[in-house]
């Protein structure tokens, strides 16, 4: 059994796709970020950052935050959804970080000084909605060997991990229509029910206005 720790959000719903995906029993402790419920005590206890998403996997007695090192470690646990061959596996490793370094920060960036800041600052408006534009660009590009996912012909936690950020991104109006190889991924992706419900579990994400501009 694994208890997991999430709200609606990019980085919970990767791993509410996971565990859906790998058909693992689980749980669901709802955490009001919004309310403060990631600094309780408690919640520092199982992550020091005070983050969603956290598991505990009761089989092992482990404890992991952090969404990607989720994916990787829910992928090793069960023997899918990750490659055997080595040099596909670090690839699939080297993309895991990637979008977790770049992706996830500068998509995150972008929504808040367009979205959420109380100040209107044009200079990050710009830099941001610039370099998560040349992201979609770098992504689009490791999309056009025509194969089908981002490690070829299988689907994998790399694919999950993206999702989560460029479904955030459409529903935050950060259009992806002039990434044609990005975009069939994406639809792609919407095809799979546990990806669709995924999406949804704990809970969807809010109702997005349109994102500021620097004018």
């Amino acid at each position: 059994m694994i208890t997991f720790y999430a709200y609606g959000a990019p980085n919970p719903h990767k791993v509410s796709i996971a565990l859906l995906e790998l058909g693992l029993k689980h749980e669901i402790n709802v955490v009001e970020i919004w309310k403060g419920a990631g600094q309780t005590p408690e919640f520092l206890a199982l992550n020091p950052n005070g983050k969603v998403p956290v598991i505990v996997d009761h089989d092992t007695g482990l404890t992991i935050s952090e969404s990607n090192a989720i994916l990787l470690y829910l992928a090793e646990k069960t023997g899918k959804l990750l490659p055997t061959d080595p040099k596909l596996r670090q690839r699939a490793l080297e993309l895991l970080f990637f979008q977790a370094s770049g992706v996830g920060p500068m998509f995150g960036q972008r929504a808040w000084f367009t979205l959420f800041a109380q100040e209107k600052v044009p200079y990050a408006i710009i830099r941001y909605r610039y370099e998560a534009e040349r992201l979609t660009g770098v992504i689009e590009k490791l999309l056009q060997d025509g194969k089908p996912w981002f490690l070829g012909d299988d689907y994998s936690i790399v694919d999950i991990a993206f999702m989560g950020w460029i479904w955030t991104a459409v529903q935050m109006h950060f259009p992806i229509d002039d990434y044609p190889k990005l975009k069939a991924w994406f639809d792609r992706m919407l095809t799979r029910d546990s990806v669709k419900q995924g999406l949804v579990t704990p809970n969807p994400l809010p109702t997005f206005g349109a994102p500021a501009t620097a004018d």
